[in-house]
């Protein structure tokens, strides 16, 4: 299996339990989770070499973010023990028409404090196959964002195949401060990943028509803005999720990708997820099974198709994290969605 490495940071999450609104709680369930760590579970758990790149507090709560990962097999020898606080951050899940909503409490935390100097990224990236990073990482400080350029730098150097999520977080940075800082990282990316909205807050390019609130989709927009991409900036693949908010608790969703080198775009299957138990994690769960399918060599249309399925079931877990194995995204992405129980 392949080694891969991501960065960023890993959050503690208080959740509201039962769907309640934050005023109606008097308990939160604890889960860890983060983009880039959610996506080192997710190839942990299909058998590949991950490693996650952080850094958290030393002291307790730092440590059970790095046990919540050790747990699920995900390598952890390169997280530094350095800056004040983990990073938390509150969820009240959603449902019917009452969207989920997110309070960040991440100010100061030991990743967007971290430097260079915390990190070996010539030892981190030695032997590597893949570097999958956010935009979100970037948008927490100066300092992170600097500390990805010198990762990217890195992973480079050791001919490590890269790409991007680019998860704009308007609680986080304008669209303005994300295209200053995130175009100039595209020049160290293979595959590109994300959606329409980040697409055009993050890099500028709007797909068409395109409209999630109702539902309406024009393909030939992404495929647009797709060959622009790749234009400018020379990447592999470009990747988009697709979804459908019909509202908090049902949601079509589909993907599409667009391969440079022969001009080929695909758009994959759809599902309908009714009801979402959790939608946190469903966009990493899906950059995490389309870099497992690239990875295990499957065509493109292929691991798209396992990176749409995985995703899928992912909104049927509690948590940041995908434990769908591979078993039951290939029995998905085959084409049984019975739900039938498996005796």
């Amino acid at each position: 299996m392949s080694k891969v490495v991501t960065m960023g940071e890993i959050m503690l999450r208080l959740s509201t339990p039962n769907f309640e609104k934050f005023i109606q709680a008097d308990e939160f369930d604890i889960n860890y989770g983060g983009g880039e760590a959610n996506v080192a579970v997710s190839l942990a758990n299909y058998g590949h070499d991950a490693e996650f790149v952080t850094a958290v507090p030393a002291n307790e709560i730092g440590e059970c973010a790095v046990a919540a990962l050790r747990k699920y097999n995900v390598g952890t020898k390169n997280i530094a023990r350095c800056g004040e606080r983990l990073g938390i951050y509150y969820l009240e899940s959603g449902s019917s028409v009452r969207p989920s909503k997110v309070v960040y409490d991440r100010a100061h935390s030991s990743i967007s404090t971290a430097t260079e100097k915390d990190f070996d990224f010539d030892r981190i990236f030695e032997g590597a196959d893949w570097f999958h990073f956010t935009g979100i990482t970037p948008a927490l400080s100066d300092s992170a964002a600097e500390l990805t350029r010198q990762a990217l730098i890195a992973a480079k150097k050791h001919g490590v195949t890269v790409s991007v999520d680019l998860n704009f977080r308007k609680k986080l940075w304008s669209s303005e401060k994300a295209q200053s800082v995130m175009k100039g990282l595209m020049q160290y990316v293979d595959v590109c990943i994300g959606n329409e909205e980040d697409a055009e807050l993050v890099l500028g390019y709007k797909p068409g028509k395109t409209d999630v609130t109702s539902g309406e989709l024009e393909l030939a927009g992404y495929k647009s803005i797709f060959e622009q991409m790749v234009k400018d900036y020379g990447f592999k693949y470009c990747v988009s999720s697709l979804r459908e908010s019909h509202s908090a608790s049902d949601n079509g969703w589909s993907a599409c990708i667009y391969k440079s080198e022969t001009g080929e775009f695909y758009h994959s299957k759809k599902y309908r997820l009714h009801p979402i138990v959790d939608r946190v994690g469903g966009g990493d769960s899906f950059a995490g099974g389309v870099i497992c399918g690239l990875l295990d060599g499957k065509d493109f249309k292929d691991a798209l198709e396992f990176g749409v399925a995985a995703s899928a079931l992912k909104h049927t877990i509690p948590g940041d994290f995908n434990f769908a194995s591979r078993k039951e995204v290939d029995t998905l992405a085959g084409g049984d969605a019975s739900g039938r129980v498996q005796r």
